[in-house]
């Protein structure tokens, strides 16, 4: 199974990533991340020296603690977030999942859920498209609210049922599809197409 560090050699930094990432809005002190990766505060510091150098993340002194939280400015910013994205939490979930699930098709979690902001009016948080078995995807969507400790609002639908609303210019479909996505299952491009 694809993971985050075949493309990051330092396992100390996909770890930070990952605290990083799964709570974006957060702002870290040294000895907090230490604790939360479980990794010498040396490696820790060395790694956040070098993801502020180039330019990954952000340091703000308060007090007499520095605290780092991840630049959104960054160039691959959506790439990273994409990446943990699949590899943790829901998407982690699915992807594992996927052969209980039934025949999936596509899988795509909203942008707005990945960042832990508010959900958009009239969205959802997870579409998933396909022949689906629901008492595995409920079970599956009860356990993930429960280690998130928030709600998630998913849609499933066939593949039929996709391309009649997609055809037919559904204003829900409309508004999931051109909203930010990450995609867990399927090809992006076939399914806005």
């Amino acid at each position: 199974m694809a993971d985050l560090s075949d493309f990051v050699v330092s396992k100390v930094r996909v770890k930070l990533l990952e605290v990083f990432l799964v709570e974006p809005e957060t702002m870290f002190y040294i000895r907090e991340l230490t604790r939360k990766i479980g990794e010498e505060i040396n490696a820790v510091r060395r790694e956040l020296i070098h993801m502020q150098s180039v330019g990954m993340v952000k340091d703000e002194h308060r007090g007499n603690r520095i605290y780092y939280t991840f630049n959104k400015n960054y160039l691959f910013h959506k790439e990273l977030m994409s990446m943990i994205g699949k590899t943790t939490g829901l998407g982690l979930a699915i992807t594992k999942s996927a052969p209980k699930l039934g025949k999936l098709k596509f899988a795509m979690v909203s942008g707005r859920f990945v960042r832990h902001m508010p959900r958009a009016k009239d969205t959802v948080d997870l579409l998933l498209v396909g022949d689906l078995i629901m008492p595995q995807l409920t079970e599956l969507i009860k356990e993930q609210e429960a280690k998130l400790s928030r709600e998630i609002n998913y849609t499933v639908m066939t593949e039929a049922e996709l391309l009649y609303r997609k055809t037919h210019s559904d204003p829900f479909i409309n508004r999931i599809l051109e909203a930010s996505r990450i995609m867990i299952v399927g090809d992006e491009e076939e399914l806005v197409q």
